[in-house]
């Protein structure tokens, strides 16, 4: 695991399919993100403008490098309709060594295409 830039797990919440698979394929080839599950059938229920709404949404799930946070919730921001999206990030405390590299070697700059 790259120690310098620990990987992160990141949700962003989606309209639709098609929004989903445009900003998954975005950023997955920015190098922005190694990968991207979009995962469907998610019920959100939340306040917005003082009144309680319910929508079908998708989530994406987003693993990164965190050095790249920054970057990536900006590219997010710019891509999503959303006027507010939902954009946040856990900390992976612990993970299948392998896995955890190729994050860090899918989201690296220098990496080969």
């Amino acid at each position: 695991m790259d120690t310098q830039s620990p990987p992160l797990v990141m949700y962003c919440s989606c309209p639709d399919l098609a929004t989903a698979e445009r900003i998954a394929t975005c950023v997955v080839g920015e190098r922005l993100a190694a990968c991207v599950n979009i995962v469907p059938g998610l019920i959100s229920i939340y306040r917005w403008q003082g009144a309680v709404q319910r929508d079908s949404e998708l989530l994406l799930i987003l693993k990164t490098a965190s050095t790249l946070y920054p970057r990536l919730e900006a590219r997010l921001r710019e891509l999503h309709p959303y006027q507010v999206p939902e954009i946040i990030a856990l900390p992976i405390q612990a993970g299948l060594p392998a896995y955890l590299d190729w994050i860090a070697a899918s989201t690296a700059v220098d990496a080969p295409t």
